[in-house]
């Protein structure tokens, strides 16, 4: 079973839980809560076992900066050899100040500005991932006006179900990305033929936190279909994207995906593609790098159910009332006892502000320090004021030291740029 890394960089030790070489309520106590602590190791040994899973097909490995855009993140992975893959032109500048080479920075979104084409073509990035006519043709405009050559793969919706959450699957004819698959042949000619344009590749991306092999297998067979008609065209591809959506495990006793079952699975479909592939990931190098620290408030005894109110809420993690996901949910220092079936819920006024429900924890009481696994994808980065709350604070564990890599917002940040 392939369970991920959080055992190995979150151990419980001496019945406290550790990140690597630190004790979390050491960091607690020196950092405040709510908390987001995020482990250098787990980003490290991720990246490696995805490298080792893959190592004879030699991806480039494109960090998705939106499930976690810290700078000292991306900086770690850009060190190791990461590339970015951005979908805005904020992720951008974050990629390029953390010092991502503009040569492995892969441009995604279905609704870029003509400012953010502008922005990668002047940075001279590796390809934008083309997904309508209309954003080809204007690429094209700009790149004549810039007088460049504008690199460009095109995105391809595939109509394959990923079999996860409806707000997460991105590869069917219901979702907004990419061009419908019927359609691609048409597209992939016009962009041969038009000015400034680079004509480079294929990218997918069918859905996030997938954890079976079956999903991107058929989408590697669709694409080679389409592939061999390109070819029939005349159309000739340097690059083959399979995205991203790399699943990884939340629950206790769940498998991550197996990267190297995975590669297994493509590598006999891959032969008729491009020479080269990008994976586009983001959760699967973060998501079980990081947890969110949270204080218990309160502990409210209710006619149906007890809440454990703690200081974080869905303005820190949003993913439960979002998606309905699951995250683990453990004390740091838990107090002997009967356990108790409690909903862990935040201070915000929304009935969907929760972290987990009817979960079987030990006693709580004002001042237990909770620990929420998972949490290092998709949580800092969808986190937001409202209420009025501040955003947390956010630290870097690397064996023994610690780094504040984004201090806790004050109250004046709160109506930084506001008049009245």
């Amino acid at each position: 079973m392939n369970t991920g890394v959080t055992g190995r960089f979150f151990p419980r030790r001496g019945g406290k839980i550790f990140c690597e070489r630190v004790p979390l309520a050491a960091l607690a106590r020196r950092f405040g809560t709510p908390l987001y602590v995020t482990s250098a190791g787990a980003l490290r040994a991720s990246l490696a076992e995805l490298r080792a899973g893959f190592a004879g097909l030699d991806p480039l490995v494109c960090y998705a900066v939106k499930a976690h855009p810290s700078l000292a993140v991306i900086r770690l992975l850009a060190r190791e050899g990461c590339g970015a893959e951005v979908v805005s032109g904020g992720e951008l500048f974050r990629a390029l100040r953390a010092g991502v080479p503009p040569s492995r920075i892969v441009f995604s979104g279905v609704g870029k500005t003509e400012a953010e084409m502008e922005a990668g073509l002047r940075a001279r990035i590796l390809m934008f991932n083309v997904e309508s006519e209309g954003e080809l043709r204007v690429l094209s405009a700009l790149a004549r006006k810039l007088r460049v050559r504008a690199p460009v793969a095109i995105r391809v919706n595939p109509r394959v179900d990923a079999h996860t959450h409806r707000h997460i699957t991105t590869g069917t004819e219901a979702n907004k990305f990419g061009v419908d698959i019927a359609r691609a042949p048409a597209i992939f000619a016009l962009a041969a033929r038009l000015p400034g344009i680079g004509l480079m590749g294929v990218h997918t991306h069918i859905g996030s936190q997938i954890l079976s092999p079956g999903a991107f297998v058929a989408t590697a067979r669709k694409i080679n279909g389409l592939l061999a008609k390109l070819e029939r065209a005349g159309i000739r591809l340097c690059w083959r994207n399979l995205g991203g959506g790399l699943g990884v495990s939340y629950r206790p006793g769940e498998s991550r995906l197996d990267a190297g079952a995975l590669a297994r699975s493509l590598a006999p479909l891959l032969w008729r593609g491009p020479g080269r592939f990008i994976l586009e990931t983001g959760r699967y190098l973060a998501g079980e790098a990081g947890v969110l620290l949270a204080r218990v408030i309160s502990v409210k005894r209710g006619a149906r159910r007890d809440f454990a109110v703690t200081d974080a809420a869905m303005t820190e993690l949003i993913r439960p009332a979002l998606y309905e996901a699951y995250h683990d949910i453990r004390p740091v220092a838990p107090r002997p006892g009967r356990k108790e079936r409690v909903d862990v819920v935040g201070p915000v006024c929304e009935s969907s502000d929760f972290l987990g429900k009817a979960r079987l924890l030990p006693p709580l009481r004002a001042g237990d320090l909770l620990a929420v696994m998972g949490a290092g994808a998709y949580g800092s980065s969808m986190s937001s004021n409202y209420n009025s709350r501040r955003r947390p604070a956010e630290v870097l564990v690397d064996g023994r030291r610690t780094r504040l890599v984004r201090r806790r917002e004050t109250l004046a940040d709160l109506i930084r740029g506001e008049t009245y």
